[in-house]
């Protein structure tokens, strides 16, 4: 039976949080991952993880094999990870492809670009051509993706507007940090685990109504009421600060600015969840990616990648950050475990929102609520 999300999709005042079996219920999360995860624009991965031509990563996004590779002239690419002949496997561990894409069951041959340049034996011993099978047709199966913060995007279902166009609102309200952005490295990244549904992660994040107890340091100098909230309904949400205070290493060295940045960055930073999956930070002097990859429905890898605005800063300060971010959000993870666990009591009916605090949550639970809605039409009008 599908649940019934009116009150989900109500004003904030009225409104309730989307139902318990959006985080327990295995068929109700098929249907949100078609609607959602599927549908529109999601995270997989960033453009680090291919660093240099021909670098290639398996991945997958909830069972679908795929394949993230930088080509021959350096755009990067996702393709299923499955040879066109008899569905086999291609790549199964990142490497460094020489040469062509090679599955390891008949040889088929694909280049970084994805086309099929060779067919051993396929008409036969010494015969590498065969009339039935038409190279030009049989390439790799490619996903939609696009690049934006180095996040690398993929919409599954290919059918969602143009990124540009999707989140055209955001990418013009950080406009001043378009601009080049430098992965800090090994020991800059880090993958945290949860055992959660990956929407309380998202919902965790767009806050900051619970920093003074589940943050209490960040919270010593960055407070509950320096922070305001981020509502953009159907686009994006999340929070901002206005005393961002900027990391500083021995003798009160800090990391280089970037460019040309108006006055608001001087003391501000904007923390906001890109629908699904997500969070970014921008800061006057680094910036971070968060990529939550849905393991299951209540398993969550947290991908977290930091940048920096120059391609070199001092070593130490760059893992001392990196440390402290990592503190942050493992402080996190008690909470969002604890709300998995709660919503198998039958009793809870999505919970209520704070009109003055709660306003991010609400925008995303809405949204995903109005996108399964709509899914939920356009499947009703084709059975007609």
């Amino acid at each position: 039976m599908s649940t019934d999300l009116t009150a989900v999709i109500a004003p904030i005042e009225q409104a309730r949080g989307l139902p318990n079996a959006h985080y327990i219920d295995e068929a109700t999360f098929a249907e949100e991952t078609a609607a959602v995860l599927h549908a529109t624009w999601a995270g997989l991965a960033v453009g680090a993880d291919v660093p240099e031509n021909g670098d290639a990563k398996p991945m997958e996004f909830l069972g679908l094999p795929l394949l993230l590779i930088r080509d021959k002239d350096g755009d990067v690419r996702v393709f299923q990870n499955t040879c066109r002949h008899r569905g086999m496997i291609l790549v199964s561990e990142p490497r460094k492809i020489e040469g062509a894409i090679r599955c390891p069951y008949h040889s088929w041959c694909y280049s970084t670009k994805g086309k099929l340049v060779a067919t051993p034996h396929v008409g036969g011993p010494g015969m590498n051509t065969h009339e039935a099978i038409d190279n030009a047709t049989l390439g790799l199966i490619e996903v939609r993706s696009h690049i934006w913060r180095d996040v690398v995007f993929v919409n599954i279902s290919g059918t969602a507007a143009p990124f540009e166009e999707m989140h055209a609102d955001l990418i013009a309200r950080w406009s001043e940090f378009d601009q080049p952005m430098y992965h800090g490295g090994a020991d800059s990244s880090f993958t945290l685990a949860a055992n959660t549904n990956y929407k309380l992660a998202v919902e965790n994040y767009c806050e900051s109504y619970h920093l003074p107890w589940v943050h209490p340091g960040l919270n010593s100098y960055s407070r509950l009421e320096d922070h305001y909230n981020i509502n953009e309904p159907d686009k994006y949400s999340g929070q901002g600060t206005l005393v961002y205070r900027q990391f500083e290493g021995e003798g009160g060295k800090r990391f280089p600015d970037f460019k040309g940045l108006s006055e608001m960055w001087n003391e501000g930073a904007e923390y906001i969840t890109l629908y699904p999956n997500v969070l970014l930070a921008a800061q006057r002097d680094h910036g971070y990616a968060i990529i939550l990859e849905p393991k299951s429905i209540n398993q969550t890898l947290e991908h977290v990648h930091i940048y920096y605005a120059a391609p070199q800063v001092d070593d130490a300060m760059r893992v001392k950050n990196t440390a402290l971010w990592k503190e942050v959000f493992e402080e996190d993870i008690f909470v969002v475990e604890g709300m998995q666990r709660g919503r198998y009591g039958p009793g809870f009916d999505g919970g209520r929102f704070s009109p003055a605090m709660d306003g991010p949550t609400h925008c995303f639970h809405a949204w995903v609520a109005q996108r399964i809605l709509d899914y939920r039409q356009s499947h009703a009008v084709a059975a007609q």
